[in-house]
């Protein structure tokens, strides 16, 4: 069903308020990419280093009465996670002060006189030392590159050199974007949200490519017409496809947001954003710098 027919929207001619606002976002995410792994941040146990308790139950726990407990026991810095079909609890603190064997004998304080009529085993127990998050943290920049670099070879060997440049400043716009956002917002950086980031690098190049893919044909049978007004008819064809598929997919992530559990609220929430900043990189970020480099 076409809901608004035909457009014909000038996107490069706003190219000059975009990248006035890509680059500001883009410094955000700079500066919090050489923060973080100073320690300046809001670091998970991943990277902070901290204790990770798995408890076994005879029967599942309430997750909501689990964290009551934590809190009221002192353990206000703390994760949990819940395995429904094996009755466990995953416990993870970051920076516990104090004895790890002591943190540990007050844990199972707590649910033992929380939970009295639901025993309970160790299942395991690891602690997670500054060496381990700072491996984790390299490790995890090695993974965003290598990702990078992979998307400026297959799209470079797709189309040409510039349109591989495009798709790789606009996917490490949107990850420095959200990277930012989630700096100054105090949220807590973990594996999950590198996670996130990783994923969204890949879905901000298919919808990149998508744009990138009519521009091309459109460049095979060029007319009279300008490589600016070239560009923006491309865009203005595939924009129903591009709002049609991200809506979906904000759709879904909507829904994991308002019922997916604390969990993976944080994920979905970097999702959420990221095919946001990712949708409008792909008009106002991608196709832009094409057009900035075709124009030398």
């Amino acid at each position: 069903m076409d809901i608004w027919g035909e457009t014909r929207i000038d996107f490069v001619g706003k190219r000059n308020y975009a990248f006035l606002l890509s680059g500001m976002l883009a410094i955000l995410g700079l500066i919090a990419a050489v923060l973080i792994p100073m320690g300046r941040a809001n670091l998970g146990v991943d990277f902070a280093g901290g204790v990770s308790i798995q408890l076994k139950f005879e029967k599942p726990v309430a997750i909501d009465e689990a964290r009551k407990l934590m809190e009221s026991g002192g353990f206000k810095d703390s994760e949990l996670q819940e395995f429904k079909a094996d009755s466990k609890l995953l416990i993870r603190l970051k920076k516990p002060e104090g004895d790890v064997r002591k943190i540990s004998e007050g844990i199972i304080n707590v649910f033992t006189n929380g939970f009295p009529d639901n025993k309970f085993i160790i299942d395991s127990t690891e602690e997670v030392g500054p060496t381990i998050g700072k491996r984790l943290q390299k490790d995890a920049l090695w993974a965003v590159s290598i990702s990078l670099l992979g998307i400026l070879t297959y799209v470079a060997w797709r189309f040409e050199f510039v349109f591989g440049v495009a798709a790789v400043i606009a996917t490490f716009h949107d990850v420095l974007a959200v990277l930012g956002i989630f700096y100054v917002s105090g949220k807590e950086i973990n594996l999950l949200i590198i996670t996130a980031l990783l994923t969204l690098a890949g879905y901000s190049l298919t919808d990149t490519v998508v744009v990138f893919d009519r521009i091309r044909e459109n460049l095979r049978k060029r007319t009279k017409e300008t490589l600016a007004q070239l560009i923006n008819r491309s865009i203005n064809e595939v924009l129903r496809r591009t709002i049609v598929t991200s809506t979906t997919v904000l759709l879904v992530l909507a829904a994991l947001l308002a019922a997916g559990g604390e969990v993976i609220h944080d994920f979905s929430l970097a999702l959420f954003i990221g095919v946001i900043v990712g949708t409008y990189s792909s008009i106002f970020v991608a196709s832009p710098v094409v057009l900035l480099w075709k124009k030398k």
